[in-house]
């Protein structure tokens, strides 16, 4: 997202945010003493070892370890960019960003909200006829057949829209909605030759589509009644806020479990997608609207770096699959294939063999390849020559797409041992297709997230517990700084991140540039870093006092500093080789730390 953000306005938006509340909003605190608790979001645990401080406005899990402020929490929980988080928590606060405020960004935002605020109070709008209206029957008894359950029509918001011409437009007018805007949002059709608005949707089963962040952006109609010519489903056209290639049906829902999961399943319709979903099957997404594209591929490497495609088994759907492979690879997703039974959907199969028999076949679902191989078998006959020189050519061509020769050549093994050839031959005519221009992974640009640093190979040591009790001092009591700013070289600390924070921590003192915890925390670009500062004030109950103690520990610092230093002088002292007059220099060094050793630290005033 291009654009400038001040650190005034970070703040801002830092300061609308409670942490509390944010986080209460994705999971379920107990409030423990003066802080909250609750089970860590980002690894599986069975107590809560996640540990939320609304005074200090950071969240830390001791399980895991991780932590942070409330941007952290929303990046990591949503799996986005440290500016779609900023993003998110200012529309939530309803703050605009610098690089809305242009004229034209501002019309533009505005226009948003009023699409977002129309779609939410039409959906309510087409719930409550489903629910308590004599033109939702026929849409509740197409459900009742269907055997969606109540609760799965309550948690996607499923509605009804009237077999009328204006219904949407008298209900637009009701709410003082402009006609003009709702036209804009694709919900009415002007007609040309009167003038006058009608309804998009008549008469149809309505599902709401919605982003990530679970706002309605759009809708899908299915037809409950009509002749052969009218189209099964309508879709809300490109609007605003809608773009059907970047959008998939129950994302909203089903990110948390296909980051759990690790792998994304990939199907075709709403139904097929709610029965998954209430069978217990949750890592499971749809396009909207249209074929699977190469932004609908980049959105799920977002969460996870697998997907199982689940399509129909009818022609189209086989079909689909194999057209989507491009912009998977081009995604460097792993990509595997589960076959629903003909003449099954995976909604019909759940009604028919339940969730848990759903998620065996997804998880034993083969790898694309050996399913293109197995399909082209199918298609084509084997026997003959033609089909053969169509299979060669058909696998050798996706396989050259992975620029993988490891697959390359275990897919050749697999295509010979099918058409019953020598493995040499199959490789000679593989190497003579031509090969494609190998997919690489797109660039989206610089990160945005100033939180981005560079990659930690492995899990740094942990600091000595004096060095840990410096840092809950520290960052809890902040009056203490300037004392330390006096009194501490940085050089006494050994952990070499633990010296880096205290660095920044007190350079921040020293030029007034502290604001608070959760700002320095957002500037950190080691999530070991922002880890150990978590921790370390998680429980920010006042310690006894805090001056002796910082003088003590102080102290302890500086004087292991020293040891060491005396060890390495005294090592150099004894070495046989050494001149007079370096041994002199360094007995007198020797001495000057050994006084120092003795010296006072000067106390703290109380």
């Amino acid at each position: 997202m291009a654009g400038f953000l001040s650190p005034a306005t970070r703040e801002h938006i830092r300061a609308a945010s409670d942490i509390v509340d944010v986080i209460g909003s994705y999971l379920p605190l107990k409030k423990n003493g003066a802080n909250f608790t609750a089970l860590c979001p980002f690894h599986k645990e069975k107590s809560p070892s996640f540990n939320v401080n609304p005074h200090k406005q950071i969240f830390h899990c001791f399980g895991c370890h991780k932590g942070g402020d409330v941007f952290t929490f929303v990046r990591d929980y949503e799996n986005i960019g440290f500016m779609d988080a900023v993003r998110r928590l200012a529309e939530r606060a309803k703050i605009p960003l610098e690089f809305e405020n242009t004229p034209g960004a501002q019309e533009s935002r505005h226009l948003k909200d009023q699409l977002l605020e129309i779609h939410e109070q039409l959906t309510q709008r087409w719930q409550n006829c489903l629910a308590n209206e004599a033109a939702g029957q026929l849409a509740r008894d197409y459900l009742a057949k269907r055997g969606v359950a109540e609760d799965a029509i309550k948690l996607f918001r499923i509605g009804a829209a009237p077999e009328l011409w204006d219904d949407t437009v008298n209900w637009a007018k009701s709410k003082n909605f402009p006609l003009e805007i709702v036209e804009q949002a694709g919900l009415i059709i002007k007609k040309e030759e009167t003038g006058r608005h009608y309804d998009r949707f008549r008469g149809r089963l309505m599902f709401p589509i919605c982003d990530e962040q679970g706002r309605v952006i759009g809708f899908s109609g299915r037809i409950l009644s009509g002749d052969e010519k009218t189209a099964k489903y309508v879709n809300s056209p490109e609007t605003a806020i809608f773009t059907k290639s970047k959008v998939f049906f129950g994302l909203d829902k089903s990110k948390r479990a296909i980051l759990d999961a690790g792998y994304a399943i990939v199907c075709e319709g709403q139904l097929d997608l709610i029965a998954c979903f209430m069978g217990g099957v949750q890592n499971i997404v749809a396009p909207q609207g249209t074929a699977f594209t190469d932004q609908h591929a980049r959105i799920i490497k977002r969460y996870a770096n697998e997907v199982v495609l689940c399509f129909d088994s009818d022609n189209a759907g086989q079909n689909a699959i194999v057209r989507s492979l491009d912009h998977l690879l081009a995604a460097q997703l792993a990509v595997r294939v589960a076959v629903v039974p003909a003449p099954h959907d995976p909604d019909s199969f759940i009604k028919a063999n339940g969730g848990e028999a759903f998620r065996k076949l997804v998880e034993s679902a083969e790898g694309f390849f050996d399913y293109l191989l197995k399909r082209l078998c199918a298609t084509n006959d084997a026997a003959t020559d033609k089909g053969r020189l169509t299979i060669l050519r058909s696998m050798a061509e996706a396989l050259h797409k992975t620029g993988n020769s490891v697959l390359l050549d275990t897919h050749a093994q697999k295509t010979a041992l099918r058409l019953g050839v020598a493995v040499d031959a199959v490789r000679k005519e593989f190497s003579k297709i031509k090969t494609p221009t190998t997919f690489t992974r797109e660039d989206d640009g610089p990160d945005d997230s100033i939180l981005a640093g560079e990659a930690e190979d492995e899990t740094p040591m942990r600091p000595s517990n004096h060095e840990l009790h410096l840092l809950k001092l520290l960052f809890i009591h902040e009056e203490l700084a300037p004392w330390l700013v006096a009194h501490l070289d940085v050089n006494w600390l050994a952990h070499p991140l633990v010296r880096q924070m205290v660095a920044a921590r007190l350079a921040a003192s020293e030029n007034a540039t502290w604001q608070n915890l959760a700002a320095f925390l957002d500037d950190c670009k080691s999530e070991f870093i922002r880890g150990l500062i978590t921790e370390a004030v998680a429980n920010d109950r006042a310690l006894p006092n805090p001056q002796t103690q910082l003088a003590d520990v102080t102290l302890k610092l500086r004087n292991q500093f020293i040891e060491t230093q005396l060890a390495a002088l005294t090592q150099k002292i004894s070495q046989p080789e050494l001149e007079d007059a370096s041994k002199l220099e360094l007995l007198h060094e020797l001495q000057r730390i050994k006084v120092l050793k003795r010296t006072p630290l000067s106390p703290l005033e109380k």
